[in-house]
């Protein structure tokens, strides 16, 4: 009996550690990383690999899947059979498979995943850093980076968005968020970096 014991409170800890985080308070980035200080280790990795602004990369996930790991495109219907999705977004930063494999490819690792929140906020460093070689596009502008994070460089290009109302609705959202975010982590960045620094000394 306490062999049986001692088994189900190793599963139950075992099954705890593999939960993925989920922030319960979407609206506060400050929240958001003090309740999982790994991902503010990863989203300061990625600023400082990319140059983009962390609230930016932030505010992009949010409205992509709201810091969901597994989302994906609902699947349409005819006569209640379920039909092929539409795109083949998916994760965190819902990265289609095109853009994800040209991301893999171009930072030379394979072994990255769309619901890993470190890969997933790579991800959009490195697509927004791209838009700015390719568009010319500020890594502060986050209106601007969300329209052709949206469309696509192709897309962004043609002026795709310029037919869609809702879309320019959209951005200007992540924009209004982008901001927020920022001035959130002015507040809390120096208590962030000290949390991840812990009590060591190097």
């Amino acid at each position: 009996m306490p062999n049986n014991r001692l088994l189900i409170i190793a599963l139950v800890l075992t099954l705890s550690g593999c939960a993925t985080y989920k922030p319960s308070q979407v609206e506060d980035v400050c929240k958001i990383f003090k309740g999982e200080t790994d991902w503010y280790k990863a989203a300061r990795k990625a600023n400082k690999r990319w140059g983009t602004p962390i609230g930016l990369m932030m505010a992009i996930i949010k409205q992509e899947s709201t810091f969901r790991a597994n989302v994906r495109p609902d699947r349409p219907k005819f006569l209640f059979i379920p039909l092929p999705r539409k795109s083949s977004a998916y994760g965190y930063a819902q990265a289609q498979n095109p853009a994800w494999n040209d991301y893999r490819r171009d930072t030379g690792n394979w072994s990255h995943d769309r619901d890993k929140f470190a890969d997933a906020i790579n991800f959009v460093g490195w697509y927004t850093d791209k838009t700015h070689k390719n568009l010319g596009i500020s890594k502060w502008d986050a209106y601007k980076q969300y329209l052709a994070y949206h469309e696509g460089w192709g897309g962004y290009k043609r002026g795709t968005y310029k037919k869609k109302s809702f879309l320019t609705g959209v951005a200007a959202k992540v924009k209004r968020q982008t901001e927020t975010y920022n001035a959130q982590l002015q507040k809390c960045s120096k208590s962030l970096d000290r949390s991840i620094k812990g009590w060591w000394p190097f």
